[in-house]
């Protein structure tokens, strides 16, 4: 099972993607992929972090990967990905060919994951070109994993609504 939660800042997307995880698991710990890169130094995102590991305690297992997704997925296990949106931000360089190859692995595989991915979309289009090409990506990422995913859910103040 593929599934997406996607929505704005703050809107409750991570915590219902964290409920979907769990209840998918089963008996078993999930996974939970953190693809923040704490390169960048900003304590804000640090503080962000903190707030979601105090959110899940202990219910999933850790895994640190911030580019190659697939590579960290086994099968028949659960994971989360959270966030798709920080993935993008560390992909920012790569081809987007590269992008859509690593999206279509990770539908390939024969597990449950649950992606979550922050709406970028509804603002004016930004005036700085790597801006620009952030705000784009996300789109065109956010249409693929619609396309692979079996289910949708647009998240708005901590409420779903299942788009597919």
């Amino acid at each position: 099972m593929k599934t997406l939660y996607y929505g704005g800042q703050k809107s409750g997307k991570s915590l219902l993607a964290e409920q979907k995880a769990l209840s998918l698991a089963g008996d078993e710990k999930p996974y939970y992929i953190a693809t923040y890169d704490n390169s960048y130094g900003d304590s804000e995102m640090l503080n962000r972090i903190e707030q979601h590991q105090g959110q899940r305690k202990e219910a999933f297992i850790t895994i640190e990967e911030t580019k190659n997704l697939s590579a960290v997925i086994d099968e028949r296990q659960t994971y989360l990905i959270d966030c798709m949106s920080m993935w993008l931000l560390n992909t920012l360089d790569d081809a987007l060919e590269n992008l859509m190859e690593e999206l279509e692995l990770l539908a390939k595989k024969e597990a449950n994951i649950v992606f979550v991915l922050n709406d970028v979309s509804s603002g004016v289009i930004p005036l700085e070109s790597m801006s620009r090409k952030y705000v784009d990506r996300s789109g065109i990422v956010g249409q693929k994993l619609v396309q692979l995913c079996d289910e949708v859910y647009e998240v708005k103040l901590g409420l779903e609504s299942k788009l597919k």
